[in-house]
Protein backbone atom coordinates (compact mmCIF):
# COMPACT_ATOMS: atom_id res chain seq x y z
CA UNK A 1 0.00 0.00 0.00
CA UNK A 2 1.75 3.10 -0.70
CA UNK A 3 0.11 6.34 0.54
CA UNK A 4 0.37 8.16 -3.18
CA UNK A 5 -2.93 5.61 -3.55
CA UNK A 6 -4.39 7.23 -0.44
CA UNK A 7 -4.37 10.85 -1.62
CA UNK A 8 -7.94 12.27 -2.32
CA UNK A 9 -8.88 14.29 -5.30
CA UNK A 10 -9.19 18.16 -6.22
CA UNK A 11 -11.99 19.53 -4.32
CA UNK A 12 -15.49 18.88 -6.13
CA UNK A 13 -16.65 21.43 -8.24
CA UNK A 14 -18.91 20.06 -10.46
CA UNK A 15 -21.50 17.04 -9.01
CA UNK A 16 -19.79 13.91 -9.31
CA UNK A 17 -21.60 10.46 -8.84
CA UNK A 18 -23.02 10.61 -6.00
CA UNK A 19 -21.00 9.44 -2.87
CA UNK A 20 -21.24 8.21 0.78
CA UNK A 21 -20.93 11.80 2.22
CA UNK A 22 -18.92 11.71 5.94
CA UNK A 23 -19.15 15.06 7.89
CA UNK A 24 -15.88 14.64 10.04
CA UNK A 25 -13.52 16.82 12.59
CA UNK A 26 -9.77 16.29 11.68
CA UNK A 27 -8.39 15.74 15.35
CA UNK A 28 -11.96 13.85 16.37
CA UNK A 29 -10.52 10.30 17.37
CA UNK A 30 -14.30 9.12 16.94
CA UNK A 31 -13.77 10.63 13.54
CA UNK A 32 -10.48 9.12 12.42
CA UNK A 33 -11.33 5.47 13.17
CA UNK A 34 -14.39 6.16 10.62
CA UNK A 35 -12.07 7.63 8.21
CA UNK A 36 -9.65 4.77 8.66
CA UNK A 37 -12.33 2.25 7.88
CA UNK A 38 -13.65 3.80 4.80
CA UNK A 39 -10.31 4.37 3.55
CA UNK A 40 -9.39 0.37 4.32
CA UNK A 41 -12.27 -1.04 3.35
CA UNK A 42 -11.76 0.99 -0.02
CA UNK A 43 -14.56 2.94 0.26
CA UNK A 44 -15.13 5.73 -2.19
CA UNK A 45 -16.43 8.54 0.01
CA UNK A 46 -16.96 12.30 0.12
CA UNK A 47 -15.18 14.20 3.05
CA UNK A 48 -16.79 17.69 4.97
CA UNK A 49 -14.55 18.90 7.75
CA UNK A 50 -16.89 20.71 10.09
CA UNK A 51 -16.04 23.66 12.49
CA UNK A 52 -16.76 23.22 15.92
CA UNK A 53 -17.92 26.22 16.28
CA UNK A 54 -20.00 27.26 13.24
CA UNK A 55 -21.90 23.36 12.37
CA UNK A 56 -23.22 23.30 8.56
CA UNK A 57 -27.12 23.27 8.46
CA UNK A 58 -26.74 20.30 6.62
CA UNK A 59 -25.30 18.35 9.06
CA UNK A 60 -27.62 19.91 11.62
CA UNK A 61 -30.29 18.65 9.39
CA UNK A 62 -28.92 15.11 9.39
CA UNK A 63 -27.98 14.71 13.16
CA UNK A 64 -29.60 17.18 15.47
CA UNK A 65 -27.11 16.36 17.88
CA UNK A 66 -24.33 17.34 15.66
CA UNK A 67 -21.90 15.30 16.89
CA UNK A 68 -18.89 14.11 14.52
CA UNK A 69 -18.71 11.59 12.67
CA UNK A 70 -21.97 11.43 10.28
CA UNK A 71 -22.12 9.32 7.30
CA UNK A 72 -25.16 10.24 4.36
CA UNK A 73 -25.40 7.51 2.35
CA UNK A 74 -26.51 7.68 -1.14
CA UNK A 75 -30.10 6.34 -0.22
CA UNK A 76 -30.39 9.25 1.87
CA UNK A 77 -30.17 6.62 5.18
CA UNK A 78 -27.86 8.28 7.82
CA UNK A 79 -24.99 6.20 10.31
CA UNK A 80 -24.66 8.36 13.29
CA UNK A 81 -22.01 6.79 15.93
CA UNK A 82 -18.20 5.90 14.77
CA UNK A 83 -18.64 2.12 15.26
CA UNK A 84 -21.74 1.81 12.99
CA UNK A 85 -19.93 3.56 10.86
CA UNK A 86 -17.08 1.13 10.56
CA UNK A 87 -19.07 -1.44 10.69
CA UNK A 88 -21.03 -0.69 7.57
CA UNK A 89 -17.50 -0.10 5.94
CA UNK A 90 -15.90 -3.34 7.34
CA UNK A 91 -18.15 -5.69 7.42
CA UNK A 92 -19.94 -6.47 4.08
CA UNK A 93 -17.90 -8.34 2.20
CA UNK A 94 -15.32 -8.95 4.74
CA UNK A 95 -12.81 -10.23 2.38
CA UNK A 96 -9.56 -9.80 4.60
CA UNK A 97 -11.46 -10.85 8.25
CA UNK A 98 -10.79 -7.07 9.16
CA UNK A 99 -14.71 -7.09 10.70
CA UNK A 100 -14.84 -10.83 11.80
CA UNK A 101 -11.42 -10.37 14.13
CA UNK A 102 -12.52 -7.23 15.88
CA UNK A 103 -15.59 -9.82 17.20
CA UNK A 104 -13.89 -11.76 19.95
CA UNK A 105 -15.12 -11.37 23.33
CA UNK A 106 -11.48 -9.59 23.94
CA UNK A 107 -11.51 -7.02 21.46
CA UNK A 108 -15.52 -6.34 21.87
CA UNK A 109 -14.14 -5.54 25.43
CA UNK A 110 -11.19 -3.61 24.71
CA UNK A 111 -13.54 -1.23 22.26
CA UNK A 112 -16.12 -0.86 25.14
CA UNK A 113 -13.17 0.23 27.81
CA UNK A 114 -11.99 2.05 25.38
CA UNK A 115 -15.38 4.39 24.87
CA UNK A 116 -16.27 3.95 28.45
CA UNK A 117 -13.81 3.88 31.16
CA UNK A 118 -11.03 4.89 29.47
CA UNK A 119 -12.49 8.12 27.44
CA UNK A 120 -14.17 8.98 30.50
CA UNK A 121 -10.73 8.93 32.30
CA UNK A 122 -8.65 10.68 29.65
CA UNK A 123 -11.12 13.58 29.38
CA UNK A 124 -11.07 14.26 32.64
CA UNK A 125 -7.02 14.59 32.81
CA UNK A 126 -6.81 16.01 29.13
CA UNK A 127 -9.47 18.51 30.07
CA UNK A 128 -9.34 19.04 33.59
CA UNK A 129 -10.87 22.70 33.81
CA UNK A 130 -14.05 21.38 32.34
CA UNK A 131 -14.57 19.53 34.97
CA UNK A 132 -13.78 21.47 38.02
CA UNK A 133 -16.12 19.72 40.35
CA UNK A 134 -14.15 16.27 40.01
CA UNK A 135 -13.34 14.78 43.69
CA UNK A 136 -10.42 12.98 41.60
CA UNK A 137 -7.50 14.76 40.29
CA UNK A 138 -6.27 14.83 36.54
CA UNK A 139 -3.53 12.71 37.87
CA UNK A 140 -5.67 10.38 39.64
CA UNK A 141 -7.92 10.00 36.20
CA UNK A 142 -4.49 9.62 34.25
CA UNK A 143 -3.56 6.60 36.40
CA UNK A 144 -7.03 4.96 36.10
CA UNK A 145 -7.18 5.42 32.43
CA UNK A 146 -4.09 3.48 32.01
CA UNK A 147 -4.99 0.75 34.31
CA UNK A 148 -8.57 0.65 32.68
CA UNK A 149 -6.62 0.29 29.29
CA UNK A 150 -3.29 1.09 28.31
CA UNK A 151 -1.79 -2.05 30.67
CA UNK A 152 -4.47 -4.60 29.71
CA UNK A 153 -3.26 -3.28 25.60
CA UNK A 154 0.50 -3.71 26.98
CA UNK A 155 -0.35 -7.25 27.84
CA UNK A 156 -2.03 -8.41 24.41
CA UNK A 157 0.21 -6.60 22.13
CA UNK A 158 3.38 -8.83 23.95
CA UNK A 159 1.67 -11.64 22.29
CA UNK A 160 0.55 -10.57 19.25
CA UNK A 161 1.68 -7.40 16.78
CA UNK A 162 -1.91 -6.45 16.20
CA UNK A 163 -5.62 -6.94 17.99
CA UNK A 164 -6.21 -8.98 15.25
CA UNK A 165 -3.40 -11.32 16.06
CA UNK A 166 -0.60 -11.53 13.28
CA UNK A 167 -2.48 -9.33 11.43
CA UNK A 168 -4.68 -6.21 12.24
CA UNK A 169 -8.88 -5.64 12.72
CA UNK A 170 -11.21 -3.26 13.41
CA UNK A 171 -9.88 -2.88 16.93
CA UNK A 172 -6.69 -1.44 16.04
CA UNK A 173 -8.13 1.41 14.27
CA UNK A 174 -11.29 1.98 16.78
CA UNK A 175 -8.33 2.12 19.67
CA UNK A 176 -5.31 4.09 18.00
CA UNK A 177 -6.77 7.55 18.33
CA UNK A 178 -7.47 7.71 21.66
CA UNK A 179 -4.36 5.90 22.68
CA UNK A 180 -2.55 8.69 20.26
CA UNK A 181 -4.51 11.58 22.02
CA UNK A 182 -3.42 10.00 25.79
CA UNK A 183 0.33 9.91 24.41
CA UNK A 184 0.00 13.35 23.26
CA UNK A 185 -0.96 14.75 26.41
CA UNK A 186 2.52 15.03 28.20
CA UNK A 187 4.66 12.97 25.43
CA UNK A 188 7.86 12.89 27.82
CA UNK A 189 6.06 11.16 30.60
CA UNK A 190 4.47 8.99 28.41
CA UNK A 191 7.32 7.69 26.81
CA UNK A 192 8.75 6.82 30.47
CA UNK A 193 6.12 4.20 30.95
CA UNK A 194 6.61 0.74 30.87
CA UNK A 195 5.02 -0.16 27.84
CA UNK A 196 7.05 -1.20 25.11
CA UNK A 197 4.37 -3.37 22.89
CA UNK A 198 2.15 -0.42 23.14
CA UNK A 199 4.54 1.95 22.24
CA UNK A 200 5.74 0.15 18.82
CA UNK A 201 2.24 -0.63 18.02
CA UNK A 202 1.33 3.10 18.49
CA UNK A 203 4.33 4.54 16.56
CA UNK A 204 3.84 2.22 13.90
CA UNK A 205 0.13 3.05 12.68
CA UNK A 206 1.15 6.71 13.52
CA UNK A 207 3.88 6.40 10.19
CA UNK A 208 1.75 3.97 8.04
CA UNK A 209 -0.41 5.60 4.07
CA UNK A 210 -3.32 4.39 6.42
CA UNK A 211 -2.77 7.02 8.84
CA UNK A 212 -1.20 9.34 6.84
CA UNK A 213 -4.22 9.24 4.45
CA UNK A 214 -6.70 9.38 7.07
CA UNK A 215 -5.49 12.96 8.58
CA UNK A 216 -5.21 14.81 5.12
CA UNK A 217 -5.73 18.17 5.86
CA UNK A 218 -9.59 18.88 4.37
CA UNK A 219 -10.62 22.72 3.33
CA UNK A 220 -12.36 24.54 5.22
CA UNK A 221 -15.50 24.54 3.11
CA UNK A 222 -16.32 21.97 0.07
CA UNK A 223 -16.16 18.18 -0.55
CA UNK A 224 -13.38 16.15 -1.11
CA UNK A 225 -13.79 12.60 -2.69
CA UNK A 226 -11.64 10.22 -1.30
CA UNK A 227 -11.00 7.70 -3.59
CA UNK A 228 -10.80 3.65 -2.64
CA UNK A 229 -7.61 1.72 -2.03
Amino acid sequence: MHASTLTPHAPLTTPGPQLPRLYTFRRCPYAMRARMALLQAGRAFEAVEVSLRDKPASLLALSPKATVPVLQLPDGSVIEESWDIMRWALAAPDAQGWWARAQSPANLDLVQRNDGDFKHHLDRWKYSQRYASETLTPDAHRDRALDVLLRPLEARLQSAPCLGGATPCATDLAVLPFVRQFASVEPGWFATLNLPSVCSWLNGWLVSPLFVACMYKLPAEGAIRFPSL
